[in-house]
């Protein structure tokens, strides 16, 4: 139902029901009795919908208590809104009210005070790779009891027949060697099905996204590498909705439960 009373302000639907509340107002009203509550643009489609309600019985504490409602569902939706960042990497836009990916993850890791949650499908070895992590392995060696937990995909080049131990192997001394730059390491997990040659099409961990103290929720298209962080176009949503977060860290730590994701040996 498309309704006037939709076009209202939240507080024009306050300064109206109280008016009906106190009685200010009575039914059927005139465009001018409500003049000085609702824009002049809408005084008279508003009077006449407030009277349609009262020829089908609606009385003015009723009235009142209708508008509260449509208030409170006003803000409830503002505050919906409000809880939604939109995520950009890439080229700038004049006007957009989207957030920058690399200042997004370090303002989160940052933030930190509990635990992360950490997933990408690729990350950078070396000064790219420690660029981005540098704020989080630090806020790790300040705060003894951040818990960090990264889940990455861990790869076999096309065709490559190397055991699985052997590049598993590789992996954690690179992580350790080129990658990680704090002293204390976080909890580092892989699906071991990336790796696996005895078996059928090969699956992977392609999920991204940050969790912040079961809080915050940072789920996008860009893997932790320098180009996805600041030059390709990539974009996701960050969330401050603790249930939405808590789901999906439930959901990681049932595949580690199941050994479906499994730690990686050394980390």
């Amino acid at each position: 139902m498309n309704s006037p009373l939709h076009r209202l302000s939240r507080p024009a639907l306050l300064s109206l029901a109280k008016a009906f509340e106190t009685e200010r107002i009575q039914l059927p009203c005139s465009s001018g009795s409500i003049s000085s509550h609702v824009p002049d643009s809408l005084s008279v489609t508003v009077s006449t919908e407030l009277n349609r309600m009262h020829s089908m019985g609606m009385k003015c504490q009723l009235m009142a208590q209708t508008l509260y409602l449509l208030a409170a569902e006003r803000e409830a939706t503002q505050q919906r809104y409000d809880a939604v960042d939109l995520v950009w990497s890439g080229e700038e836009l004049p006007g957009s009210a989207s957030r920058d990916t690399f200042v997004v993850v370090q303002e989160l890791f940052k933030a930190a005070q509990k635990s992360v949650l950490i997933a990408s499908y690729a990350i950078d070895t070396g000064r790219k790779g420690q660029s981005i992590f540098k704020e989080l392995a630090n806020h790790m060696d300040i705060n003894p009891d951040l818990d960090v937990r990264m889940f990455i995909n861990v790869n076999r080049p096309y065709k490559d027949s190397t055991p699985e131990s052997v590049l598993l192997r590789k992996f954690s001394e690179d992580f350790r060697n080129n990658f990680w730059p704090g002293h204390r390491l976080p909890n580092v997990f892989y699906d071991p099905r990336a790796l696996d040659i005895t078996q059928g099409p090969r699956g992977c961990l392609h999920a991204k996204c940050i969790i912040v103290d079961e809080e915050r929720l940072f789920v996008t298209s860009a893997n932790f590498t320098e180009a996805a962080q600041q030059r390709n176009i990539e974009a996701g949503v960050l969330m401050n909705d603790s249930v939405a977060a808590k789901t999906l860290r439930s959901q990681f730590e049932t595949l580690v439960t199941k050994k479906i994701l499994q730690r990686v040996p050394g980390l």
